[in-house]
């Protein structure tokens, strides 16, 4: 008889937890199958620290093969599941299809970037979702002050020394809190810029306050950083419209800027969708123990999944690591215990607290609701971050020693164009090929 074969769709948070509590107790017992586009789970709340080139791409990729021994890896974006057919299909990065049957299915598929029907955003806007996106921003970021100091135009040279970011939770927060550390140091070694107007950041939502979704107190911490170094915070604001030229902001100003970064949110990645099953807000339904209603050997979680939130009745959990990386663990035990391991338990957490790494020495964390704010913090903050990681601790620490006791390389590498990172696009994680962008205009 053949072992049963246990297919994980995606290797974000919740879908490497999955495989990893399965692989740890199966060990070959049975048949884990990983389909991802890439060979690493990627650790994401790191990734502004790449693109303000603290840290090396690698550093926050942790190999899949390396890290779960019993788990097959395929490589792919799946397109198609038949849910009565207990089939899924994929297409390899060769742009091969495949095919696979399944005994229990755990659709982990994750999230893109959120659009708005903003006029010029899709065409002239890059987001934050994955590895591209980060390597295009840090060099874009560093080609535009390089450009700047040999511009002759006095508004093309503001131009480009002016960043737009557009969102401020979590990761547009970070982006432009690291962000204009960067160019700053850009722009000290630059000998073109060093008597120029420092780089301008400007960081928009249309919320009331900087990270409306955590508390105030954190909140006012983050504000009161970036306000210091220069940030403009603008609360209430939001773009209009985007040019290749600049940004129409809905106050009717108009800034020149060559940098639009899209950091407004998130929506469940497209194959929620085409599964035709009901869903919450884009997102998939299941039940307390992750399972799809009417499918009982399929699971759900992550990003992509409305779980129902039993510390708050009547709510669904929020699209966040923290709870992505437990419902993971969740449902491999469910999993298991579907074979006959053990017996299946109902998801619940409790937040347990969040941090928000502001650049330097600063960040604001509240770990068990203790709100914390400057050096502790941020040493609160990189303690849980290498503790969450699955790997590659020890190098993203000496990545942070190095940062603080040597000057910070800035290179642009040219490595990816903006047309392989296009903001309207299914996988944010996958830089597109010359092909695709063609095909896509």
């Amino acid at each position: 008889m053949s072992p049963v074969r246990i297919v994980i769709v995606g290797a974000g948070f919740a879908g490497y937890q999955a495989a990893r509590t399965l692989s740890r107790t199966l060990r070959g017992a049975a048949e884990i199958v990983l389909i991802n586009p890439n060979d690493y789970f990627l650790y994401l709340p790191l990734l502004p620290e790449v693109a303000a080139g603290i840290l090396e791409p690698r550093r926050v990729s942790v190999s899949l093969t390396g890290t779960l021994p019993h788990v097959r890896l395929v490589l792919g974006e799946v397109h198609g599941v038949d849910l009565d057919a207990r089939k899924i299909s994929w297409r390899d990065p060769d742009g091969r299809s495949g095919e696979m049957d399944y005994d229990r299915l755990v659709l982990s598929v994750g999230s893109v970037n959120k659009l708005l029907p903003i006029p010029g955003v899709a065409e002239h806007a890059h987001g934050f979702r994955g590895m591209p996106e980060a390597l295009y921003l840090r060099d874009h970021i560093t080609r535009q002050m390089e450009m700047s100091g040999t511009a002759d135009d006095p508004r093309e040279r503001a131009a480009r020394r002016t960043f737009v970011v557009v969102g401020a939770g979590y990761t547009g927060t970070e982006v432009a809190a690291h962000g204009v550390l960067f160019t700053d140091s850009l722009a000290r070694k630059n000998i073109s810029l060093r008597d120029a107007p420092r780089p301008r950041w400007m960081l928009l939502d249309i919320a009331p306050r900087v990270l409306p979704e955590l508390d105030k107190k954190l909140s006012r911490t983050a504000d009161r950083v970036l306000r210091k170094r220069g940030v403009e915070v603008r609360t209430g604001t939001t773009v209009k419209e985007a040019t290749a030229e600049g940004v129409l902001l809905d106050d009717g100003e108009v800034v020149d800027t060559r940098s639009l970064i899209w950091c407004v949110g998130v929506r469940p990645d497209p194959l929620v969708e085409q599964l035709g099953l009901p869903t919450e807000r884009g997102r998939l339904r299941v039940d307390q123990y992750l399972a799809v209603p009417g499918y009982p050997d399929v699971l759900a979680c992550g990003d992509a999944a409305a779980v129902p939130d039993l510390t708050r009745p009547g709510q669904f959990t929020p699209m966040t690591a923290q709870h992505a990386h437990r419902q993971g663990k969740v449902a491999g035990h469910n999993v298991l215990a579907s074979l006959g391991r053990g017996t299946a338990k109902p998801y619940k957490h409790h937040d347990l607290g969040f941090t928000v790494d502001l650049g330097g020495v600063q960040a604001a964390a509240d770990p068990l609701h203790i709100p914390l704010s400057g050096p502790i913090a941020n040493a609160v903050t990189r303690g849980y971050h290498l503790m969450a990681m699955p790997g590659n601790r020890v190098r993203v620490a000496a990545d942070w020693l190095l940062d603080a006791a040597l000057p910070r390389q800035g290179v642009q590498l040219g490595v990816v164009p903006p047309w392989a990172v296009p903001l309207d696009t299914e996988s944010p994680e996958v830089a597109q090929t010359a092909r695709a962008a063609a095909d896509r205009r």
